[in-house]
């Protein structure tokens, strides 16, 4: 099966909302860089700082670190020591937001907690990326446990993608979105929290409250939303509304599952998507 790795929104070329606004990260691995990638392909100015070790994600995933941060800056710096604390802040004194992924007593140690933020840059806003929210914030965990708990892993095989992670970036940036709007119109910094927990739950709704969970309507109840294999691969059929489900059931005689995947084993992936552009079917069909 391919996929196609859609890191940034798309947009009109010039669609730049946040041109002038000087964004500082210091989040590593997934979510804070996509977050940050995404916020600059919105037309803000962002930079990085890494520690000396650098981000673990330039040796998990070469390639998608380099795309994370096409036309990002990066700055080594050791916070731990004074040298660069004092270049950090002089950074964030003409910065905008701060982007961050550490557990609420790395961010004290290194005084980047909401109270210390607040007294030394009361203009600069920033979002903190945790595992958990509140209280629970010092709790390690990943993209792996989150998804776990919110219930989105059903065997004992890894997930196909790092959905808390993923959802995470999508909620820090639109955390930062707003943080910045509400800077601009009151004139001082909003600190946010994004927890990947959440992330997580958001992601599972439609399964926590009966939508997708096994045996429910799009958990496999309804013959035309299912994965059927075909000739040659596999096919995804949503013929949800009542217009695609009586063009399947005119080009598949029938719409129970025993005669939908009938039809689809018949059929090569070529032959399934050319009769879905032929019928307007939302099918999408892969060689496996």
């Amino acid at each position: 099966m391919s996929g196609t790795a859609r890191l940034y929104p798309r947009q009109p070329r010039h669609f730049k909302p946040l041109n002038g606004v000087r964004i500082v990260t210091l989040a590593l691995n997934l979510p804070g860089p996509v977050a940050a990638a995404r916020l600059r392909a919105l037309g803000a100015e962002v930079s990085k700082i890494e520690p000396p070790g650098g981000d673990p994600m330039a040796q998990m995933s070469p390639a998608l670190y380099r795309a994370l941060h096409k036309g990002v800056p990066v700055r080594t710096l050791d916070l731990k020591t004074a040298e660069g604390q004092a270049a950090l802040q002089e950074t964030l004194q003409h910065s905008d937001l701060l982007l961050t992924a550490f557990r609420p007593a790395a961010l004290k140690r290194l005084g980047l907690d909401r109270r210390s933020l607040a007294a030394r840059h009361p203009q600069l806003s920033a979002v903190f990326i945790v595992g958990y929210p509140g209280a629970q914030a010092h709790l390690p965990g990943h993209d792996l446990t989150f998804q776990a708990e919110a219930g989105l892993i059903d065997s004992a095989r890894l997930p196909s993608t790092l959905l808390a992670d993923m959802m995470g970036a999508l909620l820090a940036t639109e955390a930062a979105m707003g943080a910045l709007l509400q800077a601009k119109l009151q004139g001082q910094g909003a600190r946010l929290e994004i927890a990947l927990s959440d992330a997580a739950g958001f992601a599972a709704a439609p399964r926590a409250l009966g939508m997708t969970a096994p045996g429910q309507m799009l958990g496999g109840a309804l013959p035309e939303y299912g994965v059927y294999a075909c000739a040659d691969g596999l096919a995804a059929i949503a013929a949800l509304e009542a217009h695609f489900q009586r063009a399947l059931a005119q080009v598949a005689q029938g719409t129970t599952h025993r005669s939908i995947a009938r039809w689809c084993k018949s059929h090569t992936v070529a032959q399934l998507t050319a009769l879905a552009q032929q019928h307007d079917l939302p099918l999408w069909a892969w060689t496996t």
